[in-house]
Protein backbone atom coordinates (compact mmCIF):
# COMPACT_ATOMS: atom_id res chain seq x y z
CA UNK A 1 0.00 0.00 0.00
CA UNK A 2 1.28 3.29 -0.83
CA UNK A 3 2.19 5.74 1.84
CA UNK A 4 3.80 9.29 2.60
CA UNK A 5 7.02 9.46 3.72
CA UNK A 6 6.95 12.51 6.77
CA UNK A 7 9.53 14.92 7.33
CA UNK A 8 11.32 13.92 10.45
CA UNK A 9 11.24 15.22 13.88
CA UNK A 10 15.02 14.60 14.42
CA UNK A 11 15.05 16.68 17.88
CA UNK A 12 12.55 17.08 20.71
CA UNK A 13 12.33 20.76 20.20
CA UNK A 14 12.60 20.63 16.16
CA UNK A 15 9.61 22.03 14.12
CA UNK A 16 10.59 22.63 10.80
CA UNK A 17 13.63 21.92 9.37
CA UNK A 18 15.26 22.33 5.79
CA UNK A 19 14.91 18.92 3.22
CA UNK A 20 18.54 20.09 2.41
CA UNK A 21 19.66 17.16 -0.26
CA UNK A 22 17.81 13.98 -1.58
CA UNK A 23 19.88 10.61 -2.16
CA UNK A 24 17.14 8.60 -3.79
CA UNK A 25 15.45 9.78 -7.10
CA UNK A 26 11.80 8.77 -7.72
CA UNK A 27 11.64 4.93 -8.85
CA UNK A 28 14.52 3.84 -6.89
CA UNK A 29 14.04 0.78 -4.44
CA UNK A 30 14.60 1.39 -0.63
CA UNK A 31 14.98 -0.17 2.45
CA UNK A 32 14.44 -0.36 6.31
CA UNK A 33 18.40 1.89 6.91
CA UNK A 34 18.74 3.14 3.44
CA UNK A 35 19.62 6.97 4.13
CA UNK A 36 17.04 8.76 2.07
CA UNK A 37 17.90 12.56 2.40
CA UNK A 38 19.52 15.06 4.34
CA UNK A 39 17.71 17.26 6.76
CA UNK A 40 19.20 20.64 8.40
CA UNK A 41 17.67 21.34 11.63
CA UNK A 42 18.34 24.36 13.59
CA UNK A 43 21.68 22.50 14.56
CA UNK A 44 23.33 19.95 12.63
CA UNK A 45 22.88 18.41 9.28
CA UNK A 46 21.13 15.23 9.85
CA UNK A 47 20.54 11.94 7.94
CA UNK A 48 17.02 10.77 7.72
CA UNK A 49 16.60 6.41 6.87
CA UNK A 50 14.13 4.99 5.87
CA UNK A 51 12.01 2.71 8.30
CA UNK A 52 10.13 0.76 5.67
CA UNK A 53 10.88 -0.80 2.20
CA UNK A 54 9.53 0.17 -1.47
CA UNK A 55 9.90 1.90 -4.17
CA UNK A 56 10.28 5.67 -3.89
CA UNK A 57 7.07 6.73 -6.08
CA UNK A 58 6.87 10.41 -5.68
CA UNK A 59 9.27 13.79 -3.96
CA UNK A 60 6.90 15.90 -3.20
CA UNK A 61 9.26 18.26 -1.79
CA UNK A 62 12.25 19.68 -3.96
CA UNK A 63 15.75 19.16 -2.13
CA UNK A 64 16.74 22.82 -0.97
CA UNK A 65 13.49 23.13 0.50
CA UNK A 66 13.03 25.54 3.88
CA UNK A 67 10.85 25.50 6.32
CA UNK A 68 9.27 22.17 5.72
CA UNK A 69 6.79 21.42 8.78
CA UNK A 70 7.61 18.19 10.81
CA UNK A 71 5.24 15.46 9.65
CA UNK A 72 4.30 17.50 6.26
CA UNK A 73 4.45 14.92 3.61
CA UNK A 74 7.55 15.03 1.72
CA UNK A 75 7.79 11.84 -0.57
CA UNK A 76 5.59 8.82 -1.68
CA UNK A 77 6.59 5.40 -1.11
CA UNK A 78 5.48 2.48 -3.07
CA UNK A 79 4.49 -0.90 -1.92
CA UNK A 80 5.80 -3.81 -4.08
CA UNK A 81 4.33 -4.11 -7.88
CA UNK A 82 2.24 -0.80 -6.97
CA UNK A 83 2.19 1.80 -9.93
CA UNK A 84 2.25 5.27 -9.26
CA UNK A 85 -1.59 5.38 -10.17
CA UNK A 86 -1.69 4.27 -5.96
CA UNK A 87 -0.29 7.06 -5.36
CA UNK A 88 -2.25 8.62 -2.43
CA UNK A 89 -2.98 12.25 -3.63
CA UNK A 90 -0.90 14.45 -1.56
CA UNK A 91 0.22 17.75 -2.70
CA UNK A 92 3.80 19.51 -1.49
CA UNK A 93 3.50 20.99 1.77
CA UNK A 94 3.32 24.78 1.59
CA UNK A 95 5.24 26.71 4.53
CA UNK A 96 3.19 27.51 7.00
CA UNK A 97 2.88 31.44 7.71
CA UNK A 98 5.02 31.73 10.66
CA UNK A 99 2.77 33.11 13.91
CA UNK A 100 4.50 36.20 13.77
CA UNK A 101 3.58 36.87 10.64
CA UNK A 102 -0.05 36.55 10.93
CA UNK A 103 0.14 40.22 13.09
CA UNK A 104 1.64 41.43 9.89
CA UNK A 105 -1.31 40.23 8.12
CA UNK A 106 -3.79 41.57 10.73
CA UNK A 107 -1.79 45.14 10.34
CA UNK A 108 -2.63 44.80 6.35
CA UNK A 109 -6.01 43.44 7.30
CA UNK A 110 -6.79 46.55 9.70
CA UNK A 111 -5.12 49.10 7.05
CA UNK A 112 -7.47 48.01 4.08
CA UNK A 113 -10.26 49.29 6.55
CA UNK A 114 -12.11 52.50 5.48
CA UNK A 115 -10.45 55.65 7.42
CA UNK A 116 -13.11 57.08 9.64
CA UNK A 117 -15.25 60.20 7.87
CA UNK A 118 -14.66 63.53 8.30
CA UNK A 119 -16.62 66.12 8.20
CA UNK A 120 -17.47 67.33 4.56
CA UNK A 121 -15.36 64.08 3.29
CA UNK A 122 -16.08 61.09 2.15
CA UNK A 123 -15.13 57.84 3.36
CA UNK A 124 -11.65 56.36 2.84
CA UNK A 125 -11.53 53.99 0.53
CA UNK A 126 -10.65 50.42 0.80
CA UNK A 127 -6.54 50.42 0.77
CA UNK A 128 -5.38 48.23 -2.22
CA UNK A 129 -2.25 46.84 -0.22
CA UNK A 130 -2.35 43.70 -1.99
CA UNK A 131 0.09 42.31 0.36
CA UNK A 132 1.46 45.65 1.24
CA UNK A 133 0.63 47.32 4.82
CA UNK A 134 0.53 50.91 3.96
CA UNK A 135 1.42 53.71 6.94
CA UNK A 136 -0.46 56.92 6.55
CA UNK A 137 -1.46 59.15 8.96
CA UNK A 138 -5.31 59.76 9.72
CA UNK A 139 -4.93 63.40 7.64
CA UNK A 140 -3.20 62.21 5.13
CA UNK A 141 -5.98 59.75 4.77
CA UNK A 142 -8.49 61.64 4.53
CA UNK A 143 -7.30 64.02 1.95
CA UNK A 144 -6.42 60.91 -0.66
CA UNK A 145 -10.06 60.18 0.47
CA UNK A 146 -11.48 64.06 -0.93
CA UNK A 147 -9.15 63.73 -3.42
CA UNK A 148 -9.66 60.68 -5.27
CA UNK A 149 -6.29 59.45 -4.65
CA UNK A 150 -5.34 56.04 -4.11
CA UNK A 151 -2.68 56.04 -1.17
CA UNK A 152 -1.20 52.84 -1.73
CA UNK A 153 0.34 54.42 -5.11
CA UNK A 154 1.97 57.40 -2.86
CA UNK A 155 5.31 57.04 -2.22
CA UNK A 156 5.92 58.35 2.19
CA UNK A 157 8.39 60.67 3.04
CA UNK A 158 8.08 60.89 6.16
CA UNK A 159 9.49 58.77 9.49
CA UNK A 160 9.79 54.77 8.34
CA UNK A 161 8.63 56.08 5.26
CA UNK A 162 5.18 57.27 6.52
CA UNK A 163 2.43 58.82 3.83
CA UNK A 164 1.98 62.49 5.32
CA UNK A 165 -0.07 65.44 4.18
CA UNK A 166 2.44 66.88 2.12
CA UNK A 167 2.54 63.42 0.44
CA UNK A 168 -1.54 63.67 -0.66
CA UNK A 169 -1.38 67.21 -1.62
CA UNK A 170 1.42 67.07 -4.08
CA UNK A 171 0.56 63.54 -5.60
CA UNK A 172 -1.82 63.63 -8.75
CA UNK A 173 -4.54 61.12 -9.10
CA UNK A 174 -4.11 58.03 -10.91
CA UNK A 175 -0.72 57.41 -10.02
CA UNK A 176 0.68 54.16 -10.48
CA UNK A 177 1.21 52.25 -7.21
CA UNK A 178 4.55 52.96 -5.47
CA UNK A 179 7.27 49.66 -5.33
CA UNK A 180 6.06 48.04 -2.36
CA UNK A 181 7.55 48.73 1.12
CA UNK A 182 8.71 46.28 3.66
CA UNK A 183 6.43 44.95 6.30
CA UNK A 184 6.93 45.64 10.10
CA UNK A 185 9.39 42.71 11.58
CA UNK A 186 7.25 40.80 13.75
CA UNK A 187 10.27 40.67 16.55
CA UNK A 188 8.19 41.34 19.72
CA UNK A 189 5.38 40.20 18.11
CA UNK A 190 3.41 37.32 20.43
CA UNK A 191 5.54 39.30 23.47
CA UNK A 192 2.69 40.73 25.75
CA UNK A 193 3.11 44.48 26.28
CA UNK A 194 5.77 44.40 23.44
CA UNK A 195 5.45 46.11 19.88
CA UNK A 196 6.84 45.01 16.96
CA UNK A 197 9.39 46.91 15.93
CA UNK A 198 9.92 48.08 12.20
CA UNK A 199 11.37 46.53 9.80
CA UNK A 200 15.10 47.75 9.58
CA UNK A 201 14.94 48.05 5.84
CA UNK A 202 12.68 50.62 6.32
CA UNK A 203 15.02 53.20 7.77
CA UNK A 204 18.32 52.46 4.92
CA UNK A 205 17.75 53.29 1.33
CA UNK A 206 17.44 50.99 -1.16
CA UNK A 207 20.88 49.72 -2.40
CA UNK A 208 23.08 50.41 0.69
CA UNK A 209 23.19 47.26 2.49
CA UNK A 210 23.57 43.42 1.45
CA UNK A 211 20.48 40.91 2.09
CA UNK A 212 21.61 38.02 3.66
CA UNK A 213 18.71 35.73 4.26
CA UNK A 214 18.09 33.58 7.49
CA UNK A 215 19.59 29.96 7.86
CA UNK A 216 17.93 27.53 10.40
CA UNK A 217 20.59 28.22 12.86
CA UNK A 218 20.11 31.99 13.22
CA UNK A 219 16.37 31.73 12.94
CA UNK A 220 16.67 29.33 16.27
CA UNK A 221 19.17 31.57 17.78
CA UNK A 222 16.87 34.60 17.40
CA UNK A 223 13.57 32.72 18.77
CA UNK A 224 15.29 30.90 21.70
CA UNK A 225 17.46 33.96 22.65
CA UNK A 226 14.63 36.57 22.87
CA UNK A 227 12.16 33.64 24.66
CA UNK A 228 15.07 33.52 26.98
CA UNK A 229 15.50 36.85 27.97
CA UNK A 230 12.44 38.03 28.03
CA UNK A 231 11.03 35.65 30.11
CA UNK A 232 12.71 34.52 32.54
CA UNK A 233 13.59 37.09 35.02
CA UNK A 234 17.51 37.55 34.61
CA UNK A 235 19.80 38.75 37.59
CA UNK A 236 23.69 39.01 37.38
CA UNK A 237 26.30 38.51 40.21
CA UNK A 238 30.04 38.72 39.25
CA UNK A 239 33.32 38.15 40.90
CA UNK A 240 37.11 38.06 40.12
CA UNK A 241 39.31 34.90 40.26
CA UNK A 242 43.36 35.39 41.15
CA UNK A 243 44.17 32.97 38.69
CA UNK A 244 47.76 32.14 39.79
CA UNK A 245 47.95 29.22 41.11
CA UNK A 246 45.53 27.65 38.24
CA UNK A 247 48.19 28.74 35.83
CA UNK A 248 51.21 27.15 38.04
CA UNK A 249 49.36 24.05 38.14
CA UNK A 250 48.59 23.89 34.16
CA UNK A 251 51.66 24.43 32.84
CA UNK A 252 53.30 21.85 35.40
CA UNK A 253 50.72 19.19 33.71
CA UNK A 254 50.97 19.99 30.38
CA UNK A 255 54.86 19.91 30.59
CA UNK A 256 54.11 16.71 31.93
CA UNK A 257 52.22 15.15 28.92
CA UNK A 258 53.68 11.87 26.76
CA UNK A 259 54.54 13.02 23.35
CA UNK A 260 54.59 10.60 20.53
CA UNK A 261 57.01 9.76 18.04
CA UNK A 262 56.30 13.48 16.79
CA UNK A 263 56.95 15.23 19.49
CA UNK A 264 52.72 15.65 19.93
CA UNK A 265 51.62 16.11 23.68
CA UNK A 266 48.80 13.46 23.78
CA UNK A 267 46.93 16.54 25.43
CA UNK A 268 46.99 20.10 26.34
CA UNK A 269 44.74 21.71 28.57
CA UNK A 270 43.16 25.16 28.53
CA UNK A 271 42.25 27.02 31.41
CA UNK A 272 38.71 26.59 30.06
CA UNK A 273 39.41 23.11 30.47
CA UNK A 274 40.03 23.80 34.48
CA UNK A 275 36.70 25.99 34.53
CA UNK A 276 34.34 23.62 33.41
CA UNK A 277 35.20 20.78 35.97
CA UNK A 278 35.81 23.78 38.72
CA UNK A 279 31.87 24.09 37.55
CA UNK A 280 31.17 20.71 38.00
CA UNK A 281 32.08 20.42 40.75
CA UNK A 282 30.44 23.47 42.24
CA UNK A 283 27.30 22.46 41.28
CA UNK A 284 27.56 19.50 43.06
CA UNK A 285 28.13 21.23 46.66
CA UNK A 286 25.33 23.46 45.58
CA UNK A 287 22.50 21.08 43.91
CA UNK A 288 20.14 24.26 44.28
CA UNK A 289 21.88 25.49 41.22
CA UNK A 290 22.03 22.82 39.25
CA UNK A 291 18.22 22.93 38.65
CA UNK A 292 15.72 23.70 36.02
CA UNK A 293 12.28 25.55 36.02
CA UNK A 294 9.07 24.12 35.23
CA UNK A 295 5.46 25.33 35.51
CA UNK A 296 4.70 22.81 38.10
CA UNK A 297 8.27 21.87 39.92
CA UNK A 298 12.14 22.64 40.25
CA UNK A 299 13.96 19.53 38.34
CA UNK A 300 16.69 19.43 40.32
CA UNK A 301 19.87 17.06 38.53
CA UNK A 302 21.25 14.49 40.05
CA UNK A 303 24.80 14.95 38.01
CA UNK A 304 26.74 18.06 36.38
CA UNK A 305 26.17 18.63 32.88
CA UNK A 306 28.34 20.98 31.98
CA UNK A 307 27.68 22.77 28.35
CA UNK A 308 30.16 25.10 27.12
CA UNK A 309 29.36 27.38 24.21
CA UNK A 310 30.97 26.88 20.71
CA UNK A 311 31.26 30.08 18.35
CA UNK A 312 30.86 29.08 14.58
CA UNK A 313 31.06 30.92 11.62
CA UNK A 314 27.67 30.48 11.00
CA UNK A 315 26.44 30.79 14.58
CA UNK A 316 26.63 29.62 18.09
CA UNK A 317 25.83 25.91 19.84
CA UNK A 318 26.59 24.90 23.67
CA UNK A 319 27.34 21.27 23.14
CA UNK A 320 27.52 19.05 27.12
CA UNK A 321 30.00 17.10 28.43
CA UNK A 322 27.62 15.17 30.78
CA UNK A 323 28.28 14.54 34.01
CA UNK A 324 31.15 15.95 34.00
CA UNK A 325 31.68 16.13 38.24
CA UNK A 326 33.38 12.19 37.24
CA UNK A 327 35.83 13.47 34.94
CA UNK A 328 38.80 14.29 34.80
CA UNK A 329 40.67 17.42 33.15
CA UNK A 330 42.20 15.24 30.28
CA UNK A 331 38.98 13.44 30.06
CA UNK A 332 37.17 16.80 29.82
CA UNK A 333 39.98 19.00 27.17
CA UNK A 334 39.38 15.96 24.52
CA UNK A 335 35.72 15.96 24.89
CA UNK A 336 35.47 19.54 24.73
CA UNK A 337 37.61 19.26 21.36
CA UNK A 338 35.82 16.46 19.79
CA UNK A 339 32.73 18.25 20.63
CA UNK A 340 33.95 21.26 18.88
CA UNK A 341 34.90 19.75 15.97
CA UNK A 342 31.68 17.92 15.55
CA UNK A 343 29.98 21.15 15.76
CA UNK A 344 31.86 23.05 13.27
CA UNK A 345 31.69 20.55 10.93
CA UNK A 346 27.55 20.45 11.50
CA UNK A 347 27.57 17.22 12.56
CA UNK A 348 26.14 17.21 16.39
CA UNK A 349 23.68 15.06 17.39
CA UNK A 350 20.66 16.06 19.97
CA UNK A 351 21.78 13.98 22.23
CA UNK A 352 24.99 15.93 22.42
CA UNK A 353 23.70 19.31 22.73
CA UNK A 354 20.16 18.96 24.50
CA UNK A 355 19.59 19.55 28.12
CA UNK A 356 22.01 20.23 30.30
CA UNK A 357 22.04 21.86 34.12
CA UNK A 358 24.55 24.71 33.61
CA UNK A 359 26.67 26.68 30.76
CA UNK A 360 30.17 28.66 30.69
CA UNK A 361 30.54 30.58 27.70
CA UNK A 362 34.32 32.14 27.21
CA UNK A 363 35.45 34.55 25.11
CA UNK A 364 38.49 35.24 27.33
CA UNK A 365 40.34 34.33 23.99
CA UNK A 366 38.97 37.40 22.42
CA UNK A 367 40.74 39.61 25.13
CA UNK A 368 37.12 40.44 26.22
CA UNK A 369 37.47 41.61 30.40
CA UNK A 370 33.74 41.00 31.10
CA UNK A 371 30.78 40.51 30.01
CA UNK A 372 26.87 38.66 29.90
CA UNK A 373 25.59 35.96 28.93
CA UNK A 374 21.99 35.17 27.95
CA UNK A 375 20.41 31.93 30.02
CA UNK A 376 20.28 28.97 27.58
CA UNK A 377 16.92 27.31 28.86
CA UNK A 378 15.74 24.88 29.86
CA UNK A 379 18.70 25.47 32.00
CA UNK A 380 18.97 28.47 34.98
CA UNK A 381 22.13 29.67 35.50
CA UNK A 382 25.18 30.37 33.30
CA UNK A 383 28.66 31.75 33.80
CA UNK A 384 30.50 34.43 31.34
CA UNK A 385 34.48 34.61 31.49
CA UNK A 386 36.47 36.90 30.41
CA UNK A 387 40.32 37.17 30.02
CA UNK A 388 42.77 36.96 32.06
CA UNK A 389 45.08 40.00 32.43
CA UNK A 390 47.53 41.07 35.44
CA UNK A 391 46.05 43.28 37.58
CA UNK A 392 47.35 45.12 40.63
CA UNK A 393 45.85 43.13 43.84
CA UNK A 394 46.52 43.61 48.10
CA UNK A 395 47.82 40.49 49.51
CA UNK A 396 48.67 40.69 52.92
CA UNK A 397 48.70 44.64 53.20
CA UNK A 398 50.95 44.68 49.93
CA UNK A 399 50.20 45.42 46.62
CA UNK A 400 51.26 42.59 43.93
CA UNK A 401 50.64 41.48 40.53
CA UNK A 402 48.14 38.41 39.75
CA UNK A 403 46.34 36.97 37.12
CA UNK A 404 43.02 37.90 37.48
CA UNK A 405 39.95 36.62 35.37
CA UNK A 406 36.46 38.42 36.01
CA UNK A 407 33.49 36.16 35.98
CA UNK A 408 29.68 36.96 35.78
CA UNK A 409 26.81 34.54 36.40
CA UNK A 410 23.05 35.16 35.00
CA UNK A 411 20.97 32.99 36.94
CA UNK A 412 17.09 32.32 36.63
CA UNK A 413 15.51 34.33 39.63
CA UNK A 414 13.03 31.65 39.93
CA UNK A 415 15.11 28.74 40.59
CA UNK A 416 18.44 30.40 42.10
CA UNK A 417 17.51 33.11 45.04
CA UNK A 418 20.84 35.56 45.69
CA UNK A 419 22.10 34.57 47.94
CA UNK A 420 22.11 30.82 46.92
CA UNK A 421 23.91 32.29 43.67
CA UNK A 422 26.42 34.26 46.11
CA UNK A 423 27.41 31.18 47.55
CA UNK A 424 28.04 29.14 44.68
CA UNK A 425 30.24 31.62 43.20
CA UNK A 426 32.50 31.55 46.31
CA UNK A 427 32.20 27.70 45.80
CA UNK A 428 33.77 28.21 42.12
CA UNK A 429 36.45 31.10 42.86
CA UNK A 430 37.80 28.92 45.36
CA UNK A 431 38.20 25.77 43.03
CA UNK A 432 39.40 27.80 40.37
CA UNK A 433 41.86 29.48 43.00
CA UNK A 434 42.89 26.76 44.79
CA UNK A 435 42.44 23.72 41.91
CA UNK A 436 43.55 20.90 44.80
CA UNK A 437 40.72 22.19 46.30
CA UNK A 438 38.51 20.33 44.13
CA UNK A 439 40.30 16.75 44.98
CA UNK A 440 38.84 17.11 48.65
Amino acid sequence: MATNILMPALSPTMEEGKLAKWLVKEGDTVKSGTILAEIETDKATMEFEAVDEGRIGKILVPEGSEGVKVNAPIAVLLGEDESADAMPSAAAPKADIPAAMKDIAAGVKEASKPAAPAAAAAPAPAAKSEGKRVFASPLARRIAASKGIDITALAGSGPRGRIVKSDVENAKPGAKPAAAAPAATAAGAGIPGVAPLPDARLLYPAGSYEEIPHDNMRKAIAKRLTSAKTLIPHYYLTVDCNLNALMAVREKMNAAAPKDKDKKPAYKLSVNDFIMKASAMALMKHPDVNASWTETAILRHKDADVGVAVALDFGLITPIIFKAQTKGLIEISNEVKELAKLAKEKKLKPNQYEGGGFSVSNLGMYGIKNFTSIINPPQSCIIAVGAGEERAVVVNGKIEIATVMTVTMSADHRVVDGGTGAKFLQTLKQFIEEPASMLL
